[in-house]
């Protein structure tokens, strides 16, 4: 083994990771995930894990089913390793944006069932603020936070906002908001000396106030799911800060919807804490790129594929 679980986070991904084939060898080989997947076929009322096998890739990247597709898989993965390894357990979980959810139930807070429908909902209703109040997204390259925030306030009217929605790593920031705000951000960063500003091909502004449409009925949905102890620290996106309880993990999925995913600080506080290895639970290695532009010298290692797991051992 590899890994020595005192200076081990398992860090969960959010959207943008997913792609046609998601889960299927694991699937294939390991009879707990296998049960995963049928487990959330059945409670979705369809078979999604088709969908995520098969595609085809414009239905995966529906937001309202690509939230619930990486969610499986991240469980998926998880509870193979635990039921590999039954004795190790991670010091500290995170996730990225939807992550933050596979988190959570993997820290125990959440039914593997409850956080599905969760994440079921949150995708349809992000989904749906995006036809309430269209908005865009950019990729910003090149330039701090502080710098950032002040062209998104310039670049703001008290009818049209943009503001910082993923600080992903030093030097690669989004932001997101109405249309023309965010375009008159990019050419503000560019102004600023912003290396490049690239649009996203969305519709929906996630992480910003353009999610208030729907913030109402997520806040109802979230409060009527149940929520448990956690029995790993989970760090929020919101605060980048240690969820202790039940109340603060509702809290942070709650004010997710439209606050700033705080990625760079999260990992920042678990490498002060002592982590020193990152474990990539589900599809692709997004958030391990990331992580070795925050921490130098950081161990990065995926988890969800086969030879994943026959790599640990």
């Amino acid at each position: 083994m590899i890994l020595n679980m005192q200076n081990t986070a398992f860090i969960f991904p959010g959207q943008g990771s997913q792609t046609v084939g998601m889960g299927k060898d694991l699937a294939a080989q390991h009879p707990i995930a296998k049960q995963t997947f049928d487990e959330a076929d059945s409670i979705l009322g369809f078979s999604l894990s088709k969908l995520m096998w098969d595609g085809p890739d414009a239905d995966l990247n529906d937001t309202v089913n690509t939230q619930p597709a990486l969610y499986i898989h991240s469980l998926a993965a998880f509870r193979t390793f635990s039921h590999l390894f039954p004795n190790l357990t991670p010091a500290s979980l995170a996730g990225h944006s939807l992550g933050e959810l596979s988190a959570l139930t993997a820290a125990g807070a959440l039914s593997f069932a409850d956080g599905l429908r969760l994440v079921r909902r949150r995708g349809e209703l992000m989904k749906h603020a995006g036809t309430l109040a269209p908005g865009g997204m950019a990729a910003i390259l090149g330039l701090d936070i502080p710098t950032l925030d002040k062209v998104c306030a310039d670049a703001s009217t008290p009818d049209e906002l943009a503001q910082v929605a993923n600080d992903n790593c030093p030097g690669q920031v989004v932001i997101s908001g109405a249309k023309p705000a965010v375009e008159r951000a990019m050419a503000g960063a560019k102004s600023a000396g912003a290396k490049r500003a690239l649009p996203l091909a969305v519709s929906i502004a996630a992480h910003s106030p353009l999610m208030a449409s729907i913030q109402e009925e997520w806040n109802d949905v979230v409060n009527n799911a149940g929520f448990s102890p956690l029995k790993i620290q989970v760090i929020g996106n919101v605060h980048a800060k240690a969820l202790e309880d039940e109340e603060s993990a509702r809290t942070d999925i709650k004010s997710q919807m439209q606050s700033r995913v705080r990625w760079t600080e999260s990992v920042k506080l678990m490498s002060a804490q002592g982590v020193t290895t990152f474990v990539e639970v589900g599809t692709g290695s997004v958030l391990g790129g990331l992580i070795k532009r925050i921490v130098d010298g950081a161990a990065v290692y995926p988890l969800g594929n086969p030879q994943d797991f026959t790599a640990l051992d």
